[in-house]
């Protein structure tokens, strides 16, 4: 047996209280022989993705990786690559290190987690981790794809002045496999974070596909979702940035970014002040928030687009009254110009995306909360009013993941109405909707509806859809 199996079966015996110091042996082979430095930091790693290690080990087994990680006072172990999918990892800091290949999918960063100033050589999937507190990429650099489709971030991140090299991917969760691929193997093994959000059942978004299953970045359910402040200030995108279903809770600025390929970031609580796009249309159209354009058109500043007053992206103030004057605004928008009218609909579907941040079955509301659920209240009464007959025809619905209260759609007509991983609560009325395609899951269980509180239908409820209340008729 090497010294370095021995090692390694050392930490994985070890008892609490002995596994750092069996921790400190692999890190001590590899300091001794760098062709050893990969399989010490896999081993490593393997062994934080178990349940064995208690808080405090995991905290000084990673401190003493990443330093060794971090260039410093002793040279850094050069093209590491890490893998700590689906780890359970406190504390985590990796600022300043530089990884060739990093895997974080499904990983739950518990406390403070710190990727300032790293650089990540290779791709860097961080699908479905969720971040319980505060997460810092300040000046990072992603010099591959940049995978965080479906990442959940619950307190701020930080992404001023990252380098996003390649795609920075903020949408979808899903991996795309090809159906030989050997990852469908152990696709069993993968096991996401629990899908424990406010006023949200699980709507069990798929892990993985078949690459032909999805023909476009749209398809896929929900993005990224942001439950604190986001800041992507001085980034710079030289690939598409895709937000698309992403979520954004609190404030979002992009304010100094730099685009150079397609973008789609239609929430309208972005701030784009002094932002930049070059143009690039290879990978498609871009879409931008109502409110913004760039001029010139084929490629320049991020500005605020006058030609759709009198709505001048009062969705995203902090005050309840300017948001309540900004759906009136986009309510007359739409009635004086048709061509504007899916957008002023696409525009209210991703307001009402916008996670609601407090329970809503719990009991007594501050002022505040009574504010914000009337104007989610005044948008979805908006929304309906413009889709019943004789108003605005032939719209279509993207509410995928979002959260309706009382929603009233009786009498609408639609053409595409997306609901997958829609959240119902209240009183639900569907009866008389006329919709051309209606969908409630993706194509199976997968990102289903749920509908918390009694619902009326004119037919069967839709399969697989999850029902809280009584379903009539």
């Amino acid at each position: 047996m090497t010294a370095y199996q021995a090692a390694a079966d050392r930490l994985a015996d070890a008892a609490p209280g002995a596994r750092q110091a069996a921790v400190d042996d692999l890190v001590a082979l590899g300091e001794a022989d760098p062709e050893l430095r990969q399989p010490v930091t896999d081993t490593i790693c393997a062994w934080l993705c178990t349940d064995a290690a208690e808080d405090a080990e995991r905290r000084a087994a990673l401190r003493s990786l990443a330093d060794r990680l971090r260039p410093g006072d002793t040279p850094a172990w050069d093209g590491i690559g890490v893998d700590l999918s689906g780890a359970r990892l406190v504390d985590a800091d990796f600022s300043g290190c530089r990884l060739d290949g990093a895997a974080f999918a499904d990983t739950r960063f518990h406390g403070a987690t710190a990727f300032d100033g790293a650089t990540f050589d290779g791709d860097a999937a961080f699908q479905r981790a969720v971040f319980d507190g505060d997460a810092g990429f300040t000046g990072a650099r992603f010099e591959g794809d940049a995978e965080l489709g479906r990442t959940r971030f619950r307190g701020r991140a930080d992404f001023t002045g990252v380098v996003f090299a390649g795609m920075a991917w903020f949408g979808r969760g899903t991996d795309t496999w090809w159906e030989d691929d050997e990852a469908w193997e152990t696709v069993e093994d993968i096991d996401p974070a629990p899908w424990d959000e406010l006023n949200e059942d699980d709507p069990d978004w798929p892990v993985a596909v078949l690459i032909e299953d999805y023909q476009d970045w749209e398809e896929g359910g929900d993005g990224a979702r942001f439950a604190g402040d986001a800041s992507f200030r001085d980034a710079r995108f030289d690939g598409p940035a895709w937000f698309y279903n992403a979520r954004f809770g609190a404030r979002a600025t992009f304010a100094g970014a730099r685009f150079a390929g397609r973008v789609n970031l239609e929430q309208p609580a972005v701030d784009l002040t002094g932002a930049h796009w070059i143009g690039d249309t290879e990978d498609g159209e871009s879409v931008w928030p109502l409110g913004w354009t760039v001029r010139p058109a084929a490629g320049g500043d991020v500005v605020p687009d006058e030609s759709v007053a009198p709505y001048t992206r009062q969705l995203a103030s902090t005050d309840p009254a300017v948001r309540a004057e900004g759906l009136q605004a986009l309510a007359r928008l739409g009635d004086d110009r048709p061509e504007l009218r899916q957008r002023v609909v696409d525009t209210l579907c991703a307001f009402l995306r916008i996670p609601v941040p407090f329970d809503l079955r719990a009991p007594g509301r501050t002022a505040e909360q009574s504010a914000l659920l009337r104007l989610r209240d005044e948008a979805q009464r908006l929304l309906a009013s413009r889709l019943r007959p004789g108003q605005w025809p032939d719209m279509d619905l993207f509410l995928c993941g979002a959260t309706l209260v009382d929603f009233d759609l009786r009498g609408c007509a639609a053409g595409y109405a997306d609901f997958t991983g829609a959240q119902f609560h209240g009183t639900t009325r569907l009866d008389g909707s006329r919709f051309d395609r209606a969908v409630f899951t993706l194509d199976g269980p997968g990102g289903h509806a749920t509908f918390h509180g009694d619902v009326t239908f004119d037919a069967e409820p839709p399969d697989h859809v999850v029902l809280h209340g009584v379903p009539s008729p």
